[in-house]
């Protein structure tokens, strides 16, 4: 009987802390961030360990990692998790019932703001004669691990260029697959996450590293005209070590979202505290990443619905109208 009786009680604590859990003091909301040394779990641990943030009586932001863009979509939607950091690109294929072998229309994520652009990566020994995606063929690659926006944006990519399924596919985060290049263990590994990234450093500090002009693909093969939300961007020199040359490849908008329930004062009060000079440079000190972020860019890359506490937020700062 007394296990019984304990085993209720643990249940109904986790019913209470899954979405705006309750604890004696304040509600929780989960917040999804991404894999070990990917940039998503520094947005969303930068923003819960901000102590103004921390500070706040009323509701507390608790992160924790996941697989990543497209898992954290699924999971805000259904109110696993109160918010989450997803690609733009996912936001608006999910609320469209277009994401791959899935028509469900996942129309409970709304954004709150914009984080960064996420560039394409990949990531070759230098001298392999890897200059294109379609060199890969054959190859073992590391595709990001499955859930995650690095893995379907890559085989959103791989297979537009025809060499998904010629490849030695290897599905695992960008630590691992950093380690796993540096054992010989893999002739490439992409990432779709901003630079600098802590697994491509790590992997430079071990290897003579290259990185793949991945946009002349793109606009060779007309990838940008059939998925608009994707931009060119140029990765500056000297970003890695041995990467002494400008990188051209192209990026999606990583964007805090949120569930359409949570309250709208909730998500007001955080960009309220997490938009300021101060708050700012405390995500910049968290990742230096975080330096696309601010007042100006708050909606950037945002092709979907606002929740309605960041439309009141960003109207009342002139961002929109």
């Amino acid at each position: 009987m007394q296990k019984h009786f304990t085993g209720i009680i643990v249940l109904i604590c986790a019913s209470l802390l899954m979405f705006t859990g309750s604890s004696l003091a304040r509600d929780i909301y989960k917040f999804g961030g991404g894999p070990a040394g990917g940039t998503f779990q520094f947005m969303a641990g930068g923003i819960s360990t901000y102590p103004p943030v921390k500070n706040v009586k009323e509701f507390r932001i608790l992160a924790g990692a996941s697989g990543g863009s497209v898992e954290n979509m699924r999971k805000v939607n259904s109110g696993q998790m109160a918010m989450g950091v997803v690609y733009s690109g996912h936001v608006f294929q999910g609320r469209n019932g277009l994401m791959k072998n899935d028509n469900k229309k996942y129309e409970d994520v709304m954004a709150v703001a914009y984080f960064y652009g996420a560039p394409a990566q990949l990531v070759v020994n230098k001298n392999s004669g890897i200059k294109s995606v379609k060199d890969l063929t054959g190859k073992k690659v590391g595709v990001g691990n499955a859930g995650s926006g690095a893995f379907a944006n890559c085989e959103m990519f791989f297979t537009h260029m025809g060499v998904w399924d010629k490849i030695q596919r290897n599905a695992m985060g960008y630590n691992d697959a950093a380690a796993a290049f540096g054992n010989k263990q893999l002739d490439a590994f992409w990432l779709f996450v901003g630079y600098p990234s802590g697994a491509v450093t790590m992997a430079a500090q071990t290897n003579d590293i290259e990185l793949v002009d991945l946009a002349q693909d793109a606009e060779e093969s007309g990838f940008f005209t059939k998925y608009p939300w994707l931009s060119r961007l140029t990765i500056p020199a000297g970003v890695y070590k041995g990467v002494d040359y400008e990188v051209n490849s192209f990026q999606d908008s990583a964007l805090w979202v949120a569930n359409a329930k949570v309250p709208d004062d909730v998500i007001y009060n955080l960009l309220s505290l997490v938009f300021t000079d101060e708050g700012l440079a405390h995500m910049v000190n968290v990742k230096s990443t975080a330096k696309a972020m601010s007042v100006e860019n708050g909606i950037k890359g945002v092709v979907t619905p606002l929740h309605p506490g960041a439309e009141k937020f960003w109207k009342e700062k002139g961002v929109i109208k």
